[in-house]
């Protein structure tokens, strides 16, 4: 189980990418998500084939992970369901009726995707808890019985460090 200082550390990032997901062993999940900053001196390329992003994209900053950026893994020995949804089509439901606590590392008391689990399965032996990771490319739901073990790995320079 997670120490408070490790969410803690995850939960400060500004910002993070979903770098990798698998599942290890059945029923088991592995996520490793790394810090991105906004890089002051940076340039957002331009899309010559979507000239209409020219004004949205003007004065913008890139928002990349760096060497000094931090990577979390998170790893579950047992859940109940998970969900990926692509970002965008992602933060645009309701949800001023749901009740957590976080801000990239969400613990939810009141979800839809708890809903969805009480009235679609059956069987639990436990009460499930609902987990979010808020990430810049993904959000990622995790219900499980338990919280994930939380720990910063190193460095690994074969994950990409910039996605735009």
């Amino acid at each position: 189980m997670a120490s408070r200082l490790e969410l803690n550390c995850l939960d400060s990032a500004k910002y993070l990418y979903l770098r990798e997901l698998s599942e290890p062993r059945d029923n088991s999940l592995r996520l490793v998500v790394q810090e991105a900053i906004v890089i002051p001196d940076g340039l957002v390329h331009p899309h010559p084939e979507l000239p209409e992003l020219d004004e949205i994209l003007r004065g913008s900053l890139p928002i990349e992970s760096t060497e000094a950026c931090r990577t979390f893994e998170l790893t579950w020995e047992r859940y109940v369901a998970y969900l990926v949804t692509e970002e965008c089509v992602g933060s645009c439901g309701r949800d001023d009726d749901e009740i957590y606590t976080g801000k990239l590392f969400r613990v939810y008391t009141q979800s839809h995707f708890l809903e969805h689990l009480s009235r679609d399965t059956g069987g639990h032996t436990e009460s499930i808890l609902h987990f979010k990771l808020t990430c810049l490319n993904h959000l990622v739901d995790v219900a499980a019985f338990a919280p994930p073990d939380v720990k910063q790995i190193g460095q690994d320079s074969s994950i990409s460090t910039r996605i735009q």
